[in-house]
């Protein structure tokens, strides 16, 4: 390539992607380093893009920092001022039995990636709950077009998209090499973790919210009600340990295999065209959740109840 330009195979190395037309990366605009001084980096300068290479790294003048060779666990991800994208490559464990992936699989990487992108900022969840300003996911809604399937490399971008009443918001894309796989947007309120005091966003001094600069295609977060007839009761399903997170309550991915085990046969086997959820109440260990739904047209309404009301309510549209 050019001088002050880099080429991966310029050093032998065969891009994992087999790209027919590699990018060419400017190292006056890109800082490249190793997913091992990725916590030294600090927060991204505008105007600049951090992309970490796991596994290995390229330093300015493209010479590796090492001898070892890409291999299936050098993922990309990439830092600029206004997005975070992070590759995940899906497991069986991620899938469901025709090798799809679940529900739970979207909703805990739109959760995990989120954290990511600040964490690649220097605002950590210990930094942020020192400051007493941490987000709490409320609602998240998600379209999906093609169905990512195990094995399969993907691309999540996400981007902060500004502020709607009490809620940050903030949007996904899935893609592959091929287009567009899965689109999210998420509503997120932000808490002082101590009083556990629900605080308007504007108050939030870590930084300034971004917004996206594109059309994300994907449905809004909604409210979810189920009506007051009709409603089906589903049975109970009890809070065991493995679905606890780090903050002692279901993880907010978890709740998607809870909905898929408690809906008709015939719907477990579809792919939904578009999912809601609103996370309401946290569910702790020990607590049974009672499950009730009805079944709308096309479209299956779910809520869990648990000991102080509504845990979480779900609509899934086939």
């Amino acid at each position: 390539g050019s001088k002050g330009r880099w080429r991966p195979e310029r050093w032998g190395w065969k891009s994992r992607f087999s790209w027919e037309n590699p990018p060419l990366i400017d190292l006056d605009t890109f800082i490249i380093t190793s997913a091992a001084e990725k916590s030294t980096t600090g927060a991204c300068e505008k105007g600049k893009i951090v992309v970490y290479f796991f596994g290995m790294s390229y330093r300015k003048g493209g010479r590796p920092a090492g001898r070892r060779r890409a291999s299936m666990s050098d993922l990309r991800e990439v830092l600029q001022e206004n997005s975070y994208l992070r590759q995940k490559q899906l497991i069986f464990a991620d899938c469901d039995r025709y090798q799809r992936a679940r529900v739970s699989t979207l909703l805990s990487i739109a959760a995990a990636v989120a954290g990511a992108d600040y964490d690649a900022r220097g605002l950590t969840y210990e930094k942020l709950y020192e400051m007493r300003e941490v987000f709490l996911l409320s609602r998240i809604a998600l379209r999906i077009h093609r169905c990512p399937r195990a094995l399969q490399v993907v691309d999540v971008t996400t981007w902060e998209d500004g502020v709607k009443a009490a809620h940050m918001q903030r949007v996904y894309e899935i893609t592959d090499r091929e287009g567009l796989l899965v689109s999210i947007r998420s509503d997120w309120i932000l808490v002082d973790p101590q009083t556990r005091r629900i605080m308007r966003p504007g108050t939030f001094t870590a930084k300034k919210l971004g917004t996206c600069p594109k059309a994300i295609d994907a449905p809004e977060p909604r409210k979810i009600l189920l009506p007051r007839e009709g409603v089906e009761d589903l049975g109970t399903r009890k809070v065991v340990w493995s679905d606890l997170d780090g903050n002692g309550h279901v993880y907010s991915g978890n709740y998607g295999d809870f909905v898929w085990d408690y809906l008709p046969a015939d719907l477990q086997e579809k792919v939904p065209r578009e999912f809601f959820i609103n996370y309401s109440k946290e569910a702790t260990l020990g607590q049974e959740l009672r499950m009730v739904g009805c079944r709308k047209g096309g479209e299956y309404l779910m809520e869990g109840l648990g000991p102080e009301g509504v845990c979480f309510s779900a609509q899934c549209v086939f």
